[in-house]
């Protein structure tokens, strides 16, 4: 089977950065589904893989966390899917990754793909909506808007960087399932432009001091504070716009992280890992496939949309390595998807 992969941690400058290869088509067993990959998207976890984890010797490392594409077969102790199911998932840290025509995924992570979406249209969206949605519900535990005694009405949220793959998911989730009132971050005229789309009910930009935007536009303090990225360069700001006993969460890589400042404050930190579930095999790790399901009829009854900023192109090398260098400049709006090989 056509897939892409790498041997050496190189510059994504370099044509051997991301390689066309060939590769054994894998066999489904146990709880294992194989899916023929239709479209995948790229998201900021692949480059840094792909800077700091050569492959073992001689062999070779395949990306990719997330695809949509179609069940061909089922292990034997499979009871989620069956052949011909489209479906949609952003996979495990620890697997082969989805940047092959086939792929073997534990059904437990995998969700059906939504009715009203295209194949790249969907892979634009797993690994960003189980992340936004464990971050704000499993982590930070926001309540939902439709549960009864959900009192968050006077609550305000700070999403930074708030633009991306993440942070597009994240704004809707806000907007549609919460009562919390939402201030974005973004620093471009185009990316201001999409959350007014999304519905962000207030935008600043975070080049600036987040405590001078707040001023400028006379914002209370939050009660919740999200960093998608850049974490280290805000991190005193975020403790002047954070209410007492207010939560913090993260989902990028600090070198360093002190959280000091927040002791006078009581503020609660929460990381963020998408991959935790399937990493561990947790007793709970089935939450990724029910998580993927109620987004998927939320995209089903539009109330949240795709997340797609570029398509570009079939999934080949030389288009993955043009994806991985837009990440990389930290400058990517919505996200990247391929489609075919």
């Amino acid at each position: 089977m056509k897939a892409i992969g790498y041997q050496h941690s190189l510059p994504v400058t370099d044509v051997n950065s991301l390689q066309d290869i060939e590769l054994t088509k894998p066999v489904a067993t146990g709880r294992d589904i194989l899916v023929e990959v239709k479209a995948v998207s790229v998201n900021p976890v692949d480059y840094k893989i792909r800077q700091d984890m050569p492959a073992e010797q001689d062999q070779w490392k395949v990306l990719g966390w997330d695809a949509a594409g179609v069940v061909t077969a089922v292990g034997d102790e499979v009871s989620l899917f069956k052949i011909g199911d489209k479906v949609w998932y952003a996979g495990d840290i620890t697997r082969t990754g989805s940047n092959a025509e086939f792929q073997l995924v534990d059904e437990r992570i995998v969700g059906n793909m939504p009715n009203a979406l295209s194949y790249a249209e969907a892979a634009a969206l797993p690994l960003t909506a189980i992340t936004a949605w464990e971050l704000l519900f499993d982590r930070l535990q926001v309540e939902r808007s439709n549960n009864q005694t959900a009192n968050e009405t006077n609550k305000r949220i700070l999403v930074i960087g708030a633009a991306g793959g993440v942070g597009s998911v994240m704004v809707q989730l806000i907007k549609q399932l919460t009562n919390l009132e939402l201030i974005a971050t973004a620093s471009r005229p185009e990316t201001v432009s999409w959350l007014e789309d999304l519905g962000a009910d207030h935008i600043i930009n975070h080049r600036n001091l987040l405590s001078d935007e707040f001023a400028a536009q006379s914002l209370a303090e939050v009660d919740y504070v999200v960093s998608l990225n850049n974490t280290e360069q805000h991190l005193v700001e975020i403790e002047k716009v954070i209410k007492p006993q207010g939560k913090f969460a993260l989902i990028d890589d600090p070198k360093t992280l002190d959280i000091m400042p927040f002791k006078m404050k009581s503020i609660s930190v929460h990381w963020e890992m998408m991959f935790t579930r399937s990493f561990f095999q947790t007793t709970d790790m089935q939450a990724q496939h029910d998580l993927l399901n109620s987004v998927a009829t939320l995209i089903d009854d539009s109330i949240i949309k795709t997340t797609v900023g570029n398509h570009f192109g079939k999934i080949n090398a030389e288009n993955l390595r043009k994806a991985h260098q837009l990440l990389e400049s930290q400058t990517a709006k919505g996200k990247i998807v391929l489609e075919g090989f």
